[in-house]
């Protein structure tokens, strides 16, 4: 859980811990939509008590992540579970994609709170603590100075094209690294789906293959044991495999996937980054075909110059924390999966080798009653 996690700061400097838990669904007359509770407790000063209680939706969350896009462009936002189901997985608000996206909203949260900058966002602290009410009326509120500056920077992408041409080597080595992060990544995301569909394809087969054997015994009394005995093998070996299966569901499926979330939010980093650079190049050019306001030219590209180097900083400082903690989450995971892999061949292996000892048992006292005369 992301409560585990060691981070730069350290756990025992940890001042804001946030759950994610009883969801309720609403049905009115337009749509239906889950709630969630979100509690959060915390010693910080700039709050105004030390535990607060909201319930939040989905639409609510998404606010929040455009609202930290606006006000940092150029961090690494944690993402969102999508809006709709993907690949058919689970229904839409059936009790498995709900609880799903209970523990993503989870993570969501709990990564933001962990961010040494983004957990101190204004809008963080009133999503946490306003009351339905009152988070209604700041949404409805215009645009304060951080959002035009997003705005501003987005304007920027219809006028920048092509290659930026000052774009610092690293940027280019971390455009590339994702690229080739998100080829691997994905693949891995769709394999691992893939597997999970089978191994459930498998589950069901094998809970209607173990009582099959047990029906047969009943017309089979000199096999009847041995067939009792396949049935109850089978048994355990289902039961061993529907937890392989929780185990792919919870920890597998969900953190490869965020990490394909993560590549589509790293490349608009990227691209956002370029767009500030670009804004900069352009202002460049601007000055060096004029022959008049060069002082004005001068000033804006001071401003732009430190509005790169800002947004530079930014992004290399959030780059090797993400870095970092994919490279845990990446390790915990496989671990996590090897060992249950491990558990469950050592379960199943265990299980028949117990069955064939009782049969060559058996068998040798079938022999010995033969050969007495």
């Amino acid at each position: 859980m992301i409560n585990q996690y060691k981070f730069e700061d350290g756990p025992e400097l940890r001042d804001l811990f946030i759950t994610v838990d009883d969801p309720e669904s609403h049905i009115t007359a337009i749509e239906t939509f889950i709630t969630y509770r979100v509690v959060t407790k915390t010693t910080r000063g700039e709050f105004d008590s030390s535990e607060y209680e909201v319930r939040r939706r989905y639409q609510d969350f998404l606010w929040l992540k455009s609202k930290l896009e606006e006000a940092h462009p150029t961090l690494i936002i944690p993402p969102l579970p999508e809006k709709f189901i993907m690949r058919g997985m689970v229904e839409r608000f059936s009790d498995e994609f709900i609880e799903t996206r209970r523990k993503a909203l989870h993570k969501f949260l709990n990564r933001i709170a962990d961010h040494p900058t983004l957990t101190f966002n204004e809008d963080f602290k009133i999503f946490l603590t306003a009351q339905a009410w009152e988070l209604s009326s700041h949404k409805k509120q215009g645009p304060g100075l951080l959002s035009r500056m997003g705005q501003t920077v987005r304007a920027v992408a219809s006028s920048v094209r092509g290659t930026v041409k000052n774009r610092p080597e690293m940027f280019t080595e971390m455009n590339n690294y994702m690229e080739t992060f998100s080829q691997k990544i994905n693949l891995l995301d769709k394999i691992a789906h893939r597997i999970y569909k089978e191994e459930r394809e498998y589950f069901n087969e094998m809970k209607e293959y173990g009582p099959i054997h047990t029906l047969w015994s009943a017309s089979e009394e000199d096999i009847a044991e041995s067939l009792k005995g396949v049935a109850g093998c089978i048994d355990r070996c289902c039961r061993a495999t529907e937890k392989r299966m929780a185990g792919l569901s919870e920890h597998l499926l969900p953190v490869l996937h965020e990490y394909v979330l993560y590549t589509e939010i790293l490349m608009g980093v990227l691209k956002r980054r370029d767009q500030i650079q670009g804004e900069l190049d352009s202002k460049v050019d601007a000055l060096a075909n004029k022959k008049t306001e060069k002082d004005l030219f001068s000033e804006e590209i001071g401003k732009l110059e430190d509005k790169v180097e800002r947004a530079n900083n930014a992004l290399k400082a959030d780059w090797d924390r993400w870095k970092q903690n994919m490279q845990w989450d990446m390790r915990s995971t496989f671990t996590n999966v090897a060992e249950n892999n491990l558990r469950y061949y050592e379960e199943c292996l265990a299980t028949w080798e117990s069955f064939l000892a009782s049969q060559r048992v058996a068998l040798h006292v079938d022999e010995d009653s033969e050969d007495r005369p």
